[in-house]
């Protein structure tokens, strides 16, 4: 997992709410374990016309969008089903940031499962924030992880709630494999002791 400190870049505005992950991911990509390649699908419906065209009116088509590396959404992003495949689809496209209100609860644990930051702010934040990135690719947001604060493109800072566990996490790029492997060392001693205490717990030779 890629660890994310500070960004700075460009956020496309999403304003609509109970945005689900359907929308995010539809279900035909969902046949696939491989988290590359599904930015491809990422808000399809939306994104492309019936004939396979892109729909120059949704934002990520919009030249200004095509390299956001935010997203400032309405309330309630990430509701429905539970597919891991959403948080896969947005980072696959580039985006390491989303901005809401409020997250569905299981897309916010699996998107901080798969490198991404989700940052929730009051819902006159988001008003402002959607207003500025409207301006598009003159308008850069920034945020710094560790003093876990949100810069506006018209220089304003909000601080935004974030448990440290999650913090540690995105910080020095852990998920859950790197986590367990930080323990290597007490898992490897203390197979040692058992097998010396319980012989038939080692392997046959």
């Amino acid at each position: 997992m890629r660890a994310l400190k500070e960004l700075t870049g460009v956020a496309a505005p999403l304003p609509m709410i109970n945005v689900d992950t359907d929308m995010i991911i539809p279900k035909q990509y969902l046949k696939t374990i491989s988290r590359d390649g599904l930015g491809k699908g990422l808000f399809h419906s939306m994104r492309y016309n019936d004939d396979g065209t892109d729909n120059p009116d949704f934002v990520l088509n919009k030249e200004a969008y095509k390299n956001a590396d935010f997203l400032i959404a309405g309330d309630n992003f990430g509701c429905g089903s539970s597919r891991e495949h959403a948080a896969w689809a947005l980072e696959d496209f580039g985006i390491r940031c989303v901005i809401s209100s409020s997250f569905s609860d299981i897309f916010y644990n699996n998107a901080f499962k798969n490198g991404m930051l989700l940052i929730k702010l009051p819902q006159d934040v988001i008003d402002n924030l959607m207003q500025q990135a409207e301006y598009g690719s003159n308008a850069k947001f920034s945020v710094d992880l560790e003093s876990q604060t949100v810069t506006a493109p018209d220089g304003s800072e909000h601080k935004f709630e974030l448990d440290e566990f999650r913090k540690h996490c995105l910080l020095n790029g852990l998920d859950e494999i790197a986590l367990t492997l930080e323990k290597d060392a007490c898992i490897t001693g203390f197979e040692k002791t058992a097998s010396q205490k319980h012989s038939w717990l080692s392997p046959a030779s």
